[in-house]
């Protein structure tokens, strides 16, 4: 039954359904609001989904979703029907623990982050391993223990959870500029988790002690801040990925609230 456990992010399809990763029911929630359909992925036999974190689509709207635990992406198309999976047995992606995803449908490849890799992984829609990008440490370009990425504005953007901050790239992984330090007071980090871009270019990062969502520009400037600790609207418990979809409407898995909230923001002149 549509009962989310404890989901772990968001996605949205062309046709507005809404996919929810949820690691604690170890599938994907697919709901189709405006048909009052709903779907559940579980995976193939034999290879059911073990720990989905993150999900995305593509164009042709098939589902990618990163399983941590098997090291692998699951690729199903529109309607359900598990096509492949990247990684795992395929040597040349050498996935120890795949994580947050970020597509760029133009250009046809998909973004990784390997947590335990400590970096990014690009890969062909088909499978193949384009480039790997960074290594440990905490110079730039360098990662420890990244956790999710966003495109936004020709520019990669990656949650580098361990550094305490969000790093710029280009799509071919070089290095911009970077944002962020530790702290426990507004405008730093600490447990950052989600990242998300709406349409001005803003990105809204989802702090998982904190209990909120911060908003920077893409610079790194603090615009704005929402949630804090609880279980009332509004309000969050360990809260972690976070989408935002072309009408600039934000859905933020509130995980341990079980729950998806879904917010919306609206320009001043609005």
């Amino acid at each position: 039954k549509p009962e989310i456990v404890r989901p772990y992010s968001t996605a949205h399809d062309s046709t507005g359904r809404l996919l929810v990763a949820d690691p604690g029911q170890q599938g994907v929630h697919i709901f189709d609001f405006e048909k009052r359909k709903y779907q559940f992925l579980k995976g193939p036999k034999r290879r059911l989904l073990v720990s989905p974190i993150d999900v995305a689509c593509d164009t042709d709207d098939n589902i990618y979703v990163s399983d941590s635990v098997r090291a692998q992406i699951y690729v199903f198309d529109t309607r359900g029907r598990f096509l492949r999976a990247i990684g795992g047995s395929n040597p040349d992606s050498g996935m120890k623990r795949p994580t947050g995803m970020a597509l760029d449908r133009a250009s046809r490849r998909l973004y990784v982050t390997d947590t335990l890799r400590h970096q990014v992984l690009v890969f062909g829609l088909d499978g193949s391993l384009v480039r790997a990008i960074g290594r440990r440490g905490s110079g730039p370009g360098e990662f420890n223990f990244p956790t999710a990425l966003t495109l936004s504005g020709g520019k990669l953007y990656v949650v580098d959870a361990m550094n305490f901050r969000i790093q710029t790239l280009t799509p071919e992984g070089a290095y911009v500029s970077s944002f962020g330090t530790l702290g426990i007071q507004t405008g730093t980090l600490n447990r950052p988790k989600g990242i998300a871009a709406d349409t001005d270019g803003d990105l809204y990062v989802v702090d998982a002690l904190f209990e909120t969502v911060q908003v920077f520009a893409p610079d790194g400037r603090l615009l704005y801040y929402f949630g804090s600790d609880g279980v009332k609207p509004g309000q969050f418990s360990l809260p972690t990925g976070i989408s935002i979809d072309d009408r600039n409407i934000i859905y933020v898995a509130d995980s341990l609230n079980h729950r998806i909230q879904v917010f919306r923001y609206r320009r001043l002149a609005e």
